[in-house]
């Protein structure tokens, strides 16, 4: 049985639709992919799960049972909007946080010293959030939302605002949270993030479901329209082979797009014409793609 199940749930605000009849599932040890731009319903699908606002129809269900004031303390939420206390020490907020999601003070404090020690950052223990930096700010956002140990984890732009090392550090943390079984929804607009940690995925847009599915089986579906051309020498005219729609010179070789996978033998017959190849690749639409194209086309 799903951990998290939601089955053609639908949100109203007055005459406006924020979400339609969407469904989905999230196992424990899972990573689910929440995607969509802005006003696309992702925030109020998220609180709905969260039971910060009411769904108007449908169901959702945590391990089989409907929501209750008891499952609060099973969720953490990271949302993209930061919302800790700037001029309160980062030790009293978040132990004061983890006691409202039934820790003990001793053990919630000895938690937070581990996390602080894990993320290179003991010294914040003391300190007030508004003394941080941006990125010292978003991992103890992360911290609190999982001091606590929640079964079900809710993350919203998690990585905004960190450097690559510390997005690294929290993708591996995440991963491992994933492993203990935690099931996690999973927003952002970074696509090659989704990639990296998801199996599944959803795309809303205005409202509705645009695309839904295994990433894998996913990316299949879609043509590959880009070729990755390695060479010997430097080639002249790709663009003016037939169906080659844009060349674009990388440090080291081409990127090039066409206009249908076929194009790709014209390529190659072309570049062995003229000289040795060192690498060619047929390459599968990136999640970004996927993105723009689905959605581009539906506005």
């Amino acid at each position: 049985m799903s951990y998290l199940n939601l089955e053609q749930v639908s949100k109203q605000y007055g005459t406006k639709t924020a979400v339609q009849q969407i469904n989905f599932q999230v196992e424990r040890g899972e990573i689910f992919g929440l995607l969509g731009g802005n006003g696309a319903g992702k925030t109020t699908t998220m609180r709905m799960i969260l039971g910060l606002i009411s769904h108007d129809a449908g169901d959702i269900t945590y391990n089989g049972k409907v929501y209750d004031d008891t499952l609060l303390k099973k969720m953490g939420y990271l949302p993209e909007e930061r919302g800790l206390y700037p001029k309160v020490k980062v030790s009293e907020q978040l132990t004061y946080l983890a006691q409202l999601k039934g820790m003990s003070r001793k053990q919630a404090d000895k938690d937070l010293k581990a996390w602080l020690e894990r993320f290179g950052v003991p010294e914040n223990y003391d300190r007030k959030m508004e003394e941080l930096s941006k990125g010292n700010q978003q991992k103890i956002q992360f911290i609190a939302a999982v001091l606590h140990r929640p079964a079900l984890l809710i993350l919203d732009e998690a990585f905004s605002g960190l450097d690559p090392v510390n997005v690294e550090l929290l993708k591996k943390t995440v991963q491992e949270l994933r492993d203990e079984g935690t099931c996690i929804v999973f927003s952002t607009h970074r696509m090659e993030h989704v990639e990296e940690l998801c199996k599944q995925m959803l795309i809303l847009h205005q409202s509705n479901t645009l695309l839904q599915g295994n990433i894998k089986e996913i990316k299949a579906q879609f043509p590959k329209e880009q070729v990755r051309l390695v060479t010997a020498a430097p080639l002249k005219k790709l663009e003016q082979i037939d169906g080659v729609q844009k060349v674009e010179q990388l440090q080291n070789g081409y990127k090039i797009k066409m206009d249908r996978e076929e194009t790709a033998k014209k390529i190659l017959h072309y570049a062995l014409d003229k000289t040795d190849i060192h690498h060619f690749e047929i390459m599968q639409p990136t999640l970004h793609d996927i993105f723009v194209n689905t959605v581009g086309g539906e506005q």
